[in-house]
C-alpha cells in the first residue's frame, strides 16, 4: 500500500500489451488501437504466444523475455488463469508495473496446493516488487500524456477532473457521457478487483503529482479504512473531492461483512467518514454526472447565496423549494440592485426581489440585461438562469445571447433549459461554450449545493475547536486497563455492571448511585441507603452486552423490577429475578444485582450514547434519543473518533434530541455543552482503551441537574484499528530546561491554534523568514488549520509547552515532519522563540522527533536550511546531519539516515532524489 513504482503506470515511455491480436473481440487489440489512436508517443509492443509479426502495426513477440527492452508498463489481457505466471515472468524481466484487464468469476476459488488465482497473483507480485493494478480494471487514461491504455469506446479529452473508480462499466458510462458534453479528465481509471494497487494508493499519487483541481471517486468497498481515510483527508486538503458509494442498502451490499452493533444502516458511517474527510457525497449516478458538469465548468464558490433569474415564476419557485430543502440560501439583493431592477421594470411578480421573474414576454436581450445587474451584486455568489421557450425568446437564441455576453457576468452562472425539443439546442450551445447546464431547475440547484456542501465540510474541518473539557491521565488509563485485563484473564468478553460503572466514573462520567448485592439479605441491607421507590436489575451474560435489542421493545425490562418501596420488597425481588433467569437461561451465570433509586421527574429526557465497532472503520461514536424505543426511532447519529468539541457539536446538532433541547430546555446551551463534553470523553475512552469493543449508555438521563448514566453495558474485543489515528497520548514527556523551567514536549492538537497564534506573534521577522523562506506576518484560518489539524498517520509535530504559575500556557518551540506515503523520507522544520534561544529547546525537540521517526520505521530525514541560518546549520551538524549546498535552490540540504532499507524497492526509492 504505497505509491511505489506508480509513476510507471501514469508516465510510461514504453508499453507491452500481452494477449493482443487483431481478432474482432480481442481486448488486447482494442488497447493497442486506443493507444495508437490516442497518439501514444513511446514504443509499443504486443506479446502473443502465436508469434504474430505485428498487431495493428505494433511489433509482436511470442513471450515476455523476447521483448527488445524492459517496458515501463505491461498491459495484461490474457485469460485470467495465465495471469499469475505472467506476473512472475514480468517481474523476473524487470517490469515495474502491470495493468491487468483480464477478469473472471472465481478469483478466490482455492485450487488445491496452488491456492487461489488472487493469492498467486499477489505472491508473484511481492516476490519481485512489481506493482499490479487489477484484475478486472478498465485500464487507465491520462489524456495529457496521450495515454489511453484501456478498452474504452471513446477518446477522452484533457481536463481538470480525475476520476478514480472501482467499476469499469461506470467508468465507461462516465467517458461516454463526458464525450457528449465535451468534458475532459486529467486522469481516468478504475481499479476493478485489484490485488495490489488500491484506490488510496492512486489518491496519494494524484494528490502528489496531478494537476487535477478535483477528484471524483466511485466506491464499492473499502479494504483498509485507515489507509483510505489518510489518503482521502490529504487529498481533500488540496482539491475538491466528490464521492459516490455503491451498496448503500443491505440488499446491494456485497461485502459480506457483519452488521455494526447499534447502527441500523451502516451507510451512515460512510456519510460520517466522508464528512470527516472534507468530501462531498453524491447519492446517485445522475448526481455524479451533474457533479462532473459543475466541477469542470464552475469556479470555486465564495459563499452559498444563489440568485435566480427566470422567464416565469413557476419554474423559479421549483428551484427555490429545492434550494431551501437542501439547506441553501436565497441571495438578498442590495438596494442598488433592487433600484436597478425596479427602475427598468424587470420583475413581473416581486419587483426588486429574488427570484427575478422577467415574464413570458422577456426577450433574450432583456434576460442578459437582468443577468448583468444581478451578477454585479456582491451579495450574490452564483446565478441560476431558468428558461422555458417562448416565441419571443426561443431557447437557442437566448442561450446564444447569454454566451455572447458571459464575460460581463461577474459570478458563476448555471443554466436550466426546460423542455426537450427546443431546449436540446440551447443545452448544446452551453456545452460548447463551457457553461454548466442541467435538465431541470432542481438538478441545477443540487449541483450548486454540491459546491456549497464542500465549503461547509471544509469550514468544519478548519474550525478551531475550544479547549478540551477533559484530560486523561496515565493513572486513569492504568486503572481501567487493569479492570479490562482482569475480565479477559477470567475468560469474559464483557464487564459487569459494577465494573463498567468504575470505568465511567474514572473518566468523570456521572453514574447513577448504585449498590450491587449478591443475595436477598445484602439487597435488603442496601435498600436502607435509598429514599423513595427503587429499581432492581439482574445482571448476567445475556443482558450486559451493548446494543442488544429485543424484537419486541416493550419486553426489554424483563430483567428489571421497578417501584420497590421497602427493603422487604427488594429482597423478594432478588429471588423473583434470580428464579426467572434460572428458568429461562439455565446455563447463564448471574453476575450481580444492581439496585438504584427510581429516576423520575425533573423534566428528564432519555438519551443514548456510546461506542460501537464497525468491521471496516473500527471504533464509532453513536448518539441519539434513548430509552426502550431506541432501536425504532431513527435518531441515531454517528461519528469517527477522535472528536473535539466542534466535531461533537456537529454530531449532536444533527439529532432530534438537539431540537428538543433547544425547544424545551431552560438552559439549552448549557445542556448541549454537556453533551458535547460527553461525546469527547467517549472518544477519549475509545482511544485510551483499544480493547473496548462496545459501550452503551442507555438511558442517559438529561435534566436540570445535569447528565446521569442510569444503565450501561460494555463488551471487549481485540485491540481496535482506528480509521483516523487518535491523539498519541503516550508520546507526552516532561523535561527541565537550562533555566530550570519544567516543560512538556507533546504532540500538537487542533485545540492548540491559539497557542500557535501567540507563538507566531512573538517571532522576529528573521525567524519567520528562516522557517517559511519568506516573511509571513499573520497566519490565516487555513494556515492555523493546516498547522494544528494534523494527520498523525503521516505527520507529526511536537511542541514544547511551559505552564506559568497562574496556569497560563505558552509555546516555546515546535518541530514538524511530513512523511511521504511510503514512509521513505520525512521532511522536517523546527522553530524556536527568539527570546529563548540557547536553552537547548531546539536540540530537545529535534532529538524527540528523530527518536519518533526511527521508531515508526522512516528511512531518512531531510530538511532545507537557509544559507545565512548559521545557528540551525550548527544544530544540524551537532545532530549528525550531512549538509550539502544546493546551488539550484540556494539553500543547504540537511540529510540524516534513520533506518536502513529492508527491501530493494526501498533502496531504489532512497537512492532516487526526493519527489
Amino acid at each position: 500500500m504505497s505509491t511505489r513504482f506508480l509513476r510507471h503506470f501514469f508516465e510510461p515511455g514504453t508499453i507491452a500489451v500481452i494477449g493482443a491480436s487483431e481478432k474482432p473481440y480481442s481486448m488486447g487489440g482494442l488497447v493497442i488501437r486506443n493507444l495508437r489512436e490516442g497518439g501514444f508517443p513511446g514504443s509499443l509492443w504486443a506479446v502473443n504466444p502465436k508469434g504474430y509479426e505485428a498487431v495493428f502495426e505494433a511489433p509482436c513477440v511470442n513471450r515476455v523475455s523476447h521483448l527488445p527492452e524492459v517496458p515501463d508498463l505491461a498491459v495484461i489481457c490474457s485469460p485470467i488463469q495465465t495471469v499469475p505466471k505472467l506476473i512472475e515472468s514480468l517481474g523476473r524481466f524487470g517490469v515495474k508495473a502491470a495493468l491487468v484487464l483480464s477478469g473472471g468469476a472465481h478469483l478466490d476459488r482455492d485450487h488445491g496446493d496452488k491456492g487461489s488465482i488472487r493469492s498467486r497473483m499477489l505472491g508473484a507480485a511481492r516476490a519481485s516488487g512489481i506493482r499490479v493494478l487489477g484484475p478486472e480494471c478498465m485500464g487507465l487514461i491520462v489524456p495529457g500524456r496521450k495515454l489511453n491504455a484501456s478498452y474504452a469506446s471513446q477518446p477522452v479529452k484533457a481536463g481538470r477532473v480525475a476520476y478514480l473508480g472501482q467499476s469499469g462499466m461506470l467508468g465507461n458510462a462516465m467517458i461516454d457521457w463526458a464525450a457528449g458534453r465535451g468534458i475532459g479528465f486529467s486522469h481516468l481509471l478504475t481499479v476493478g478487483d485489484s490485488v495490489d494497487v488500491l484506490l488510496p494508493d492512486l489518491m496519494d499519487y494524484i494528490n502528489q503529482f496531478s494537476p487535477a483541481q478535483a477528484i471524483l471517486l466511485h466506491l464499492e468497498r473499502i479494504m483498509d479504512a485507515q489507509h483510505f481515510m489518510t489518503a482521502l483527508r490529504d487529498a481533500s486538503r488540496n482539491r475538491l473531492v466528490l464521492a459516490i458509494k455503491s451498496g448503500r442498502t443491505a440488499e446491494s451490499d456485497i461485502s459480506g461483512l457483519p452488521p455494526t452493533p447499534g447502527v441500523a444502516n451502516r451507510d451512515q458511517i460512510f456519510d460520517a467518514a466522508f464528512a470527516r474527510a472534507g468530501v462531498v457525497r453524491v447519492n446517485d449516478s445522475d448526481e455524479l454526472f451533474d457533479a462532473l458538469e459543475t466541477l469542470s465548468r464552475m469556479k470555486p464558490l465564495k459563499g452559498d447565496r444563489l440568485a435566480i433569474v427566470s422567464n416565469g415564476l413557476g419554474p423559479a419557485m421549483l428551484a427555490i423549494d429545492k434550494l431551501i430543502n437542501a439547506g441553501g440560501r436565497l441571495a438578498t439583493f442590495s438596494e442598488e440592485t433592487r433600484d436597478a431592477l425596479r427602475r427598468d421594470d424587470f420583475d413581473m411578480s416581486k419587483p426588486g426581489e429574488n427570484p427575478v421573474d422577467l415574464g413570458g414576454n422577456a426577450t433574450p436581450e432583456r434576460l442578459v440585461e437582468a443577468l448583468e445587474i444581478v451578477a454585479a451584486d456582491r451579495g450574490v455568489d452564483a446565478v441560476l438562469v431558468v428558461h422555458a421557450p417562448t416565441r419571443l425568446a426561443p431557447s437557442k437564441t437566448t442561450a446564444q445571447a447569454i454566451i455572447a455576453a458571459r464575460k460581463r457576468f461577474r459570478r458563476n452562472l448555471l443554466t436550466s433549459w426546460m423542455g426537450l425539443h427546443e431546449a436540446l439546442s440551447a443545452r448544446y450551445e452551453c456545452n460548447l461554450a463551457g457553461i454548466p447546464t442541467y435538465l431541470s431547475p432542481e438538478k441545477a440547484v443540487k449541483a450548486f449545493m454540491h459546491m456549497v456542501d464542500y465549503q461547509r465540510v471544509q469550514a468544519l474541518l478548519q474550525e478551531i475547536p475550544p479547549s478540551l473539557p477533559f484530560a486523561t491521565t496515565a493513572e486513569i488509563r492504568r486503572r481501567c486497563r487493569l479492570l479490562i485485563e482482569e475480565a479477559r484473564d477470567a475468560g469474559r468478553e464483557t464487564l459487569a455492571h459494577s465494573e463498567t460503572a468504575q470505568v465511567l466514573a474514572a473518566y468523570g462520567l456521572p453514574v447513577a448511585p448504585s449498590r450491587y448485592p449478591q443475595t436477598p439479605e445484602e439487597a435488603a441491607e442496601a435498600a436502607a441507603d435509598f429514599d423513595g421507590p427503587m429499581a432492581l436489575k439482574v445482571v448476567h451474560e445475556g443482558n450486559c452486552r451493548p446494543f442488544r435489542y429485543r424484537q419486541h421493545p416493550h419486553k426489554i425490562s424483563a430483567g428489571l423490577l421497578q417501584d420497590l418501596a421497602n427493603p422487604a420488597q427488594v429482597a423478594e425481588a432478588v429471588g423473583r429475578l434470580g428464579d426467572r433467569v434460572r428458568e429461562k437461561f439455565p446455563d447463564v451465570a448471574i453476575h450481580e444485582y444492581c439496585l438504584q433509586a427510581m429516576q423520575r421527574g425533573k423534566h428528564s429526557m432519555q438519551l443514548c450514547a456510546g461506542i460501537t465497532r464497525d468491521p471496516v472503520f473500527g471504533p464509532v461514536i453513536v448518539f441519539g434519543i434513548g430509552g426502550y424505543k431506541v432501536n425504532i426511532l431513527a435518531d441515531r447519529q454517528v461519528a469517527l473518533p477522535p472528536l473535539n468539541m466542534s466535531l461533537a457539536a456537529d454530531v449532536v446538532g444533527r439529532t432530534h434530541a438537539a431540537r428538543l433541547i433547544r425547544e424545551h430546555s431552560s438552559h439549552p446551551e448549557r445542556d448541549l455543552e454537556r453533551l458535547y463534553e460527553l461525546l469527547v470523553t467517549l472518544s477519549q475512552m475509545a482511544s485510551d482503551l483499544p480493547q473496548l469493543r462496545g459501550l452503551e449508555l442507555n438511558p442517559l438521563v438529561l435534566n436540570r441537574d445535569g447528565l446521569l448514566a442510569v444503565d450501561f453495558a460494555m463488551d471487549l474485543g481485540t485491540p481496535a484499528r482506528f480509521a483516523i489515528m487518535p491523539y498519541p497520548e503516550e508520546l507526552r514527556e516532561w523535561f527541565t530546561l537550562k533555566n530550570g523551567w519544567k516543560v512538556e514536549v507533546r504532540p500538537i492538537r487542533a485545540e492548540d491554534a491559539p497557542l500557535i497564534t501567540r507563538f507566531h506573534d512573538q517571532l522576529s521577522e528573521e525567524s519567520i523568514r528562516f522557517r517559511y523562506f519568506h516573511n509571513k506576518a499573520d497566519l490565516t484560518q487555513r494556515d492555523l488549520s493546516i498547522l494544528s489539524h494534523i494527520n498523525y498517520d503521516r505527520q507529526m509535530a511536537f511542541i514544547a509547552e511551559h505552564r506559568g504559575e497562574d496556569g497560563s500556557q505558552e509555546m516555546l518551540g515546535v518541530v514538524r515532519v511530513w512523511n511521504d506515503p511510503d514512509n521513505i523520507r520525512t521532511e522536517f522544520s523546527v522553530i524556536i522563540r527568539d527570546d529563548l534561544q540557547g536553552l537547548g529547546i531546539g536540540s530537545l525537540l529535534m532529538n524527540k522527533m528523530i527518536g519518533y521517526c526511527r521508531s515508526v520505521g522512516t528511512l531518512e530525514m531531510i530538511g532545507k536550511v537557509m544559507v545565512d541560518n548559521h545557528p540551525m546549520r550548527a544544530l544540524m551538524k551537532h545532530l549528525g546531519f550531512r549538509l550539502r549546498y544546493n546551488m539550484e535552490e540556494q539553500v543547504v540540504d540537511a540529510v540524516l539516515r534513520l533506518n536502513e532499507p529492508e527491501s530493494e524497492w526501498q533502496r531504489h526509492r532512497l537512492e532516487s532524489q526526493p519527489d
